[in-house]
C-alpha cells in the first residue's frame, strides 16, 4: 500500500481516493469511509490547527473503523489519494499512520 496525491497518482491503476471529494476528471475508485467531514475540512482550512484537525479525525473517523477490514477492503497494492502535495499536512498521512501502528505494515509515499 502506497499514499500520493491526485496531480501525481490519479491515473495509478490502483489508485483509490480517500478525499471528501474527488477531482471531477478523476475516473478511479473512491472510498468514503475514510473521507473527513466536511465540517472538519473547513475548520483546518479556517484556523490551521492541525493537532485539533488529527484529534477530531481519529475520533469522527479512524476509531469508528477497523484497521484491518479497511486494508482487506482497499487491498494491499492501493495507492490512497487526497489533494495535498506530500509536503502539506493531510488526511492520508494520518490513514497511513494508522494502519502501520494497528497492522505493522509499511506505506509509503509514491
Amino acid at each position: 500500500m502506497n499514499t500520493s496525491y491526485f496531480a501525481k497518482s490519479s491515473k495509478n491503476p490502483d489508485a483509490i481516493s480517500i478525499a471528501l471529494s474527488s477531482p471531477k476528471w478523476y475516473a478511479g475508485k473512491e472510498y468514503k469511509k475514510l473521507a473527513p467531514p466536511y465540517w472538519l475540512l473547513k475548520k483546518v482550512k479556517e484556523d490551521h490547527d492541525e493537532a485539533y484537525y488529527t484529534e477530531q479525525y481519529q475520533k469522527e473517523v479512524l476509531d469508528k473503523l477497523d484497521p484491518k477490514t479497511v486494508f482487506e477492503e482497499l487491498g494491499e497494492n492501493a495507492v490512497l489519494l487526497c489533494w495535498e502535495a506530500p509536503n502539506r499536512f493531510c488526511h492520508r498521512k494520518l490513514v497511513a499512520k494508522w494502519l502501520q501502528e494497528h497492522l505493522n505494515i509499511e506505506i509509503k509515499e509514491l
